[in-house]
C-alpha cells in the first residue's frame, strides 16, 4: 500500500510538471502571435503573409491540442486522486501515464520545431 502512495505521488508529480510545461508553451504561443501582428503591420508582401496566415493556423492548432492534453492532465488528476482510496492495480496507472507521456513528448517536440521556425521567420522579417 505504501510504494501504491509513492507511485501516486509520483505520478501526481508528473502531471503536475506537464500543466506547467502546458502554461509555459501557451505563453509563449501568446508572445509569438504578438510578434507574427508586428509582421502583418509591415505589408512585406503576399508571400510574408501568407507564411504569416500559416504560423497562425499553427499556433490556433497548437491551442486546440493543449486544451486536449490540459483536459487528459484533469481526467488523470482525478484518477490518481480516487485511487488513493481505492486500491486499484499501479499497472493500469502506468500504462495510461506511458500513453499520456507520450502524448505530452510528441506535443513538445512538435511545439518545439514549430518554436524554430517562428524564430528563423522573425529574424529575416522583424
Amino acid at each position: 500500500m505504501e510504494s501504491q502512495l509513492l507511485f501516486l505521488s509520483d505520478l501526481s508529480f508528473n502531471l503536475e510538471v506537464w500543466k506547467r510545461e502546458l502554461k509555459f508553451q501557451e505563453g509563449e504561443m501568446d508572445y509569438f502571435e504578438e510578434k507574427l501582428e508586428l509582421v502583418a503591420i509591415r505589408n512585406l508582401g503576399k508571400d510574408v503573409m501568407v507564411q504569416v496566415e500559416g504560423f497562425q493556423n499553427k499556433i490556433i492548432r497548437e491551442r486546440e491540442v493543449i486544451l486536449h492534453l490540459r483536459h487528459r492532465i484533469r481526467m488523470k488528476k482525478r484518477e490518481v486522486e480516487q485511487a488513493k482510496y481505492e486500491n486499484n492495480s499501479e499497472a493500469k496507472f502506468l500504462e495510461k501515464q506511458v500513453l499520456l507521456k507520450d502524448e505530452m513528448k510528441t506535443f513538445v517536440k512538435m511545439h518545439y520545431a514549430l518554436k524554430e521556425a517562428m524564430m528563423d521567420f522573425f529574424l529575416k522579417y522583424l
